[in-house]
């Protein structure tokens, strides 16, 4: 156990947790990014302009074929890392989860305040008439999945090309500057804006753990290499 760490978790009342995709990949969530061999011999395009909104609008059957194959864990379930963050939220010490992942395992481990920066898989609507869908309304069709109203129903993700939510950044910034403790895993923290997030905290307890180096290492009053999983498990 990393002895600094669970000393500074017992002490604080007002915990920032802000994570990535590696938070998820210990749920057997992969990153999109790494792109594998079977991934080469299945699409014309890298996943950066498959996920763009140009590209949804121009060729939606071949990026639904895309995230349902690619961005759909229906099976996937909470790891250390999303359970123990759930029971430091119950035991009021933190008070916000800020992710960039959107497969909503934090909620389904039970973290009730979740700033989801870049939208969740969880929630679709209907571009025309707004009408909410699943997640499974979208894995159960075929092609581009349409709406009763004949409208194409967009899954709640931003896309490359797309703006964050006002709202959810705001909250989300908020916490932030007010957090007495923020920690950062599972990002390499090279995804903008959201990454430029972490200049807000103000305090002296900046929290890195990351398998691999990251831009802001300097910055970090603590860096823990390991799986952020492995890490969190060992912790009150």
């Amino acid at each position: 156990m990393n002895e600094t760490l669970a000393k500074w978790i017992g002490e604080s009342e007002r915990i920032v947790f802000f994570g990535g995709a590696g938070v998820s990949t210990e749920s057997g969530i992969p990153d999109f990014r790494s792109v594998d061999g079977l991934y080469n011999q299945q699409y014309d395009y890298p996943p950066e302009t498959i996920l763009s909104h140009t590209f949804f609008m121009r060729r939606p059957e071949e990026f639904f074929r895309f995230y349902r194959n690619k961005m759909l864990f229906p099976n996937a379930q909470p790891n250390a890392a999303h359970k123990k963050l759930a029971q430091w939220e119950a035991e009021g010490r933190l008070s916000a989860v800020v992710t960039q992942n959107i497969d909503g395992l934090h909620q389904k481990a039970g973290s009730k305040t979740v700033y989801e920066l870049h939208g969740s898989v969880l929630r679709n609507h209907c571009m025309r008439c707004g009408r909410p869908y699943s997640m499974e309304d979208v894995m159960n069709s075929t092609g581009v999945p349409r709406c009763a109203c004949g409208g194409i129903i967009k899954p709640d993700v931003v896309l490359y090309e797309e703006s964050l939510d006002d709202e959810t950044v705001t909250r989300a910034c908020m916490a932030i500057e007010q957090a007495d403790m923020l920690i950062i895993g599972g990002t390499s923290l090279s995804v903008y804006p959201a990454a430029g997030f972490i200049d807000l905290y103000r305090g002296h307890r900046l929290v890195l753990v990351n398998m691999s180096a990251t831009p802001r290492d300097a910055r970090a009053d603590l860096i823990v290499r390991d799986p952020i999983g492995k890490a969190f498990s060992e912790l009150p």
